[in-house]
């Protein structure tokens, strides 16, 4: 069949409009009919050059949400019907990592760079030549085909813009509070970035009892959304947000420091570092250059001060236990998903949607399929 999808065909460079063949779905493969799909910097990182994409062209977007429309031999864990959410970890469920518990972290994650399926092929073909795929996903198209380890199931009540947000940013956001910080009641708490991904961690870390949670961004419009969804306080800076720590501790500094800025720094993560109390947590999730290496950072108060450094990927629980955690809380309006968004946008104007998000206009834009 023939579907539109939105492709990347030099780094850096701007998506292209096309019209590419795709291959009707193969064993434990399925065909979704996308709805929405969400608008992430790591799209953007590929479009920038910052990280490589494993060839060209290159069909972005790992967030997104669909109905099963067809599936392929040996389809287990799908029906035609379901209503799906998009997974850029392919857990395989038995390997050590899946085996420990940590799927987010399985061994099927040293695929999502290869851009093919997870047999080594590729279903998008333009011009008769393979189309690469995002994460193993490639939600930037109306029409995809995943493997069923890529997808979860959801209720069909969600709406489709709330459950794309739900494959990546917030529950990567939101984890990185909850799981990666590690956050208590009681919990000082700073979110570096309060983009996409950091305004789910403002959610989180109130979800989880922080007294204060202390946003940071130097976009006016965040911080006032920051406010909105469970942050007590919004600066522009790291240097006033760490000051501001201090005087709510007697000198001692926050709790945790969540970094979830667009574009991650050696400098950002020292910052950070520095704003922690003893036995304080900085949850690294931010990402950068494939090149970024390097952290200026005292290690005399890093070991004396018991400081601790946490990476944080998809929020460090497995998405097939954590999106059906936040659907339910979504359904108790426990967590906002609809508030998060604020553009929908048509598939032809997804580069537009990319500026607006590095411009700071956007929460979190979307990718409406019906438009």
């Amino acid at each position: 069949m023939e579907t539109r999808a939105a492709l990347l065909m030099a780094q850096p460079g701007d998506l292209v409009h096309s019209v590419v063949e795709l291959d009707m779905p193969g064993p434990g493969e399925v065909l979704v009919e996308m709805r929405a799909a969400g608008l992430c910097h790591s799209d953007v990182h590929f479009m920038t050059g910052d990280q490589e994409a494993a060839s060209l062209p290159y069909c972005l977007g790992h967030e997104g949400s669909g109905i099963v429309r067809e599936a392929g031999p040996g389809v287990t864990d799908f029906s035609v019907g379901d209503h799906v959410v998009a997974s850029f970890i392919p857990a395989c469920g038995r390997c050590r990592m899946c085996a420990q518990g940590a799927q987010h972290l399985c061994n099927n994650g040293a695929l999502i760079r290869a851009g093919t399926q997870l047999d080594g092929t590729c279903r998008m073909h333009l011009g008769g030549e393979p189309v690469a795929k995002m994460a193993l996903l490639g939600t930037f198209s109306e029409w995809q085909v995943f493997d069923q380890l890529s997808l979860v199931k959801v209720p069909e009540h969600v709406p489709f813009d709330a459950a794309a947000l739900l494959a990546c940013g917030v529950p990567t956001g939101w984890g990185s509070a909850v799981h990666g910080a590690g956050v208590q009641p009681g919990d000082v708490v700073i979110v570096m970035g309060v983009g996409g991904v950091g305004i789910n961690a403002v959610q989180g870390a109130a979800h989880a009892g922080a007294r204060r949670v202390i946003a940071v961004d130097p976009v006016q419009f965040k911080r006032e959304m920051a406010l909105k969804l469970g942050a007590t306080d919004a600066f522009a800076g790291m240097d006033e947000a760490a000051d501001f720590a201090r005087e709510l501790t007697f000198g001692q500094g926050a709790d945790s420091a969540i970094v979830t800025v667009s574009v991650v720094s050696s400098e950002a993560v020292a910052q950070a570092v520095a704003s922690v109390c003893k036995l304080g947590t900085v949850a690294l999730t931010a990402q950068g250059s494939d090149g970024t290496a390097g952290i200026p950072v005292l290690l005399g108060p890093l070991s004396t001060y018991q400081k601790r450094i946490q990476g944080v990927l998809y929020g460090n629980e497995p998405p097939r236990s954590q999106i059906p955690k936040l659907v339910e809380l979504y359904d108790a309006g426990l967590l906002k998903l609809d508030e998060l968004i604020t553009r929908r946008y048509p598939l032809d104007q997804v580069n537009q949607a990319h500026r607006d998000m590095i411009d700071g206009k956007n929460i979190r834009g979307i990718v409406d399929y019906a438009l």
